[in-house]
């Protein structure tokens, strides 16, 4: 009799794995469907966000623009201070003026007025500000 039960029990498990085989089996198209979604879904993801996305991608692309501004302003003012020196050694008039304004020099019978400058009034300790 026991020997009858366990078959019983084993036929009863072997149909409802059945069972479940076929309903999948049957849902088969669904399945598919479903996984191709998911994974459809988590490659969009990761095309848009992932390290190397779309936003990704923009950043670095606006980032690459403001170096590109940079360095266009960089060599712009590196020009200007190349065409200074220039004409620091080979222009007397922009060697004198340069000694005018920086050295306070003056020709023979010219008169440089210097201005004082001008006063910092000191702003009174707040009482939150005074140590007691």
């Amino acid at each position: 009799m026991r020997d009858y039960a366990r078959r019983k029990e084993t036929i009863a498990g072997m149909n409802f794995l059945r069972t479940i085989v076929q309903g999948l089996v049957s849902r088969r198209q669904w399945l598919a469907t479903g996984c191709a979604a998911v994974f459809v879904g988590l490659l969009f993801y990761h095309v848009m966000f992932g390290a190397n996305g779309m936003m990704a991608y923009r950043q670095k692309v606006n980032e690459y623009k403001r170096l590109q501004q940079e360095v266009q302003q960089a060599q712009a003012e590196n020009e200007r201070l190349r065409q200074r020196v220039y004409s620091l050694k080979t222009d007397p008039e922009a060697i004198e003026k340069e000694a005018r304004e920086q050295l306070k020099y003056a020709k023979p019978g010219e008169l440089i007025y210097v201005l004082p400058a001008p006063k910092v009034e000191s702003v009174p300790a707040t009482a939150t500000a005074q140590k007691h």
